[in-house]
């Protein structure tokens, strides 16, 4: 096998294995909020805990790429990535669970830029787009980790033996990949943040990426919460499921997409797809129109992060990985104000009414990408 495409298999593998992780949490976050007994406003301050300790690496991560080959903090993130997905499991008091989110997204906010940046290297070797199939196989991995969870739910399996289960094995197909990941990317410039004005290429991006982590970073946290509570479905991964089902098969098509329609209308209208899929699962809020909803969500998310990204990855200011790190510090503070604000919105509103937060967050891609393109023609 030609040697970037053993790297792309190996890139690939990290890109699967990670989204099986996040998703197999995700989806267990109705069982964490049932076993501690929390309101929605609750579980929304307890959901902090994932944003507050990703601003934490984020300086952490853009200084280990910028000291490092991208593969050395991608293994060792990893490791301590799976160690935390099994502490969740077997957290018992709050205070143990809100230490192992922490971790966990400490190290999964090291794992993402890491693995981001060897994307973007490995694009680099490529003449056709293949950023968006990565993505397509971190959701394909969030599909599997999620039809595993529908399994051990409808089994009544604890939450501890399985995210054990998928932290075991996941970590054993890392490490046995590590060798085949991309060697000697370190970017000799490009490497420091410089601070002043911002830079209206990694601002746009930035608010394009937050409006994005909004709407996903919802959907991953409370789309069970919503089919369990508003929808009424006993198995309530359902509509997580089929989000990351069509989100999954979109970001395969991402790459064709863009290709063919270009990036601004791309944008447009994945803007469209979630603002119309939101409103028809809070107004028909039963379980086919519901899952038709979650589709239409699923599609418009699905090119929002590779698309970015992978412009990000262009900076003329900024290496890959400082210019990665910096993009996604947004995307950080939109997972920090998404999920707890749904869960503040659904204490004093209810859930069914938070969700119209998505319709307003989904149609900003709108004006906000018609600004960085502006911006774009005017520097040619």
């Amino acid at each position: 096998m030609e040697s970037k495409n053993k790297q792309r298999f190996a890139l690939s593998v990290y890109f699967f294995l990670s989204g099986i992780c996040f998703a197999s949490w995700a989806s267990r976050i109705p069982t964490i909020k049932a076993f501690f007994d929390l309101n929605d406003a609750q579980l929304g301050t307890i959901l902090l805990a994932m944003p507050i300790s990703s601003l934490v690496g984020l300086p952490i991560s853009g200084w280990l790429v910028s000291k490092f080959d991208s593969r050395v903090p991608l293994v060792v993130s990893f490791v301590f990535f799976c160690f935390a997905l099994a502490f969740i499991g077997f957290a018992t008091t709050p205070f143990f669970l809100v230490l192992s989110i922490c971790l966990f997204s400490f190290c999964m906010r090291i794992l993402n830029i890491a693995i981001n940046t060897q994307s973007i290297t490995l694009q680099k070797r490529y003449e056709k787009r293949v950023i968006g199939s990565f993505h397509g196989l971190w959701s394909t991995g969030g599909l599997v980790g999620v039809a595993f969870s529908t399994i051990m739910v409808k089994m009544a399996v604890s939450m501890q033996v399985h995210l054990l289960i998928i932290a075991v094995i996941t970590l054993v197909a890392a490490l046995v990949t590590y060798p085949f990941t991309i060697k000697n990317d370190k970017s000799p410039s490009g490497n420091k943040l410089i601070i002043g004005k911002p830079d209206p290429f990694i601002l746009y991006l930035g608010l394009i990426i937050f409006f994005g982590a909004v709407c996903e970073g919802g959907m991953f946290d409370w789309s069970g919460v919503f089919f369990k509570e508003v929808v009424k479905e006993e198995v309530f991964t359902y509509g997580y499921l089929t989000f990351m089902t069509t989100m999954a098969l979109s970001r395969f098509l991402s790459d064709r997409l863009v290709q063919r329609f270009g990036l601004q209308k791309t944008y447009v209208l994945s803007s469209l797809l979630i603002a119309s899929g939101v409103l028809i699962a809070v107004l028909f809020p039963y379980f086919w129109s519901a899952l038709l909803g979650f589709c239409f969500v699923g599609f418009g998310t699905a090119a929002i992060f590779p698309t970015t990204l992978a412009l990000a990855g262009t900076s003329k200011k900024y290496s890959p990985g400082m210019a990665i790190s910096i993009v996604s510090t947004y995307a950080i503070v939109g997972m920090l104000v998404g999920p707890p604000l749904i869960g503040y919105l659904a204490h004093a509103f209810g859930l069914r009414n938070a969700f119209y937060i998505f319709v307003v967050v989904g149609l900003m891609f709108i004006p906000f990408s018609y600004a960085f393109f502006r911006h774009q023609s005017k520097q040619e």
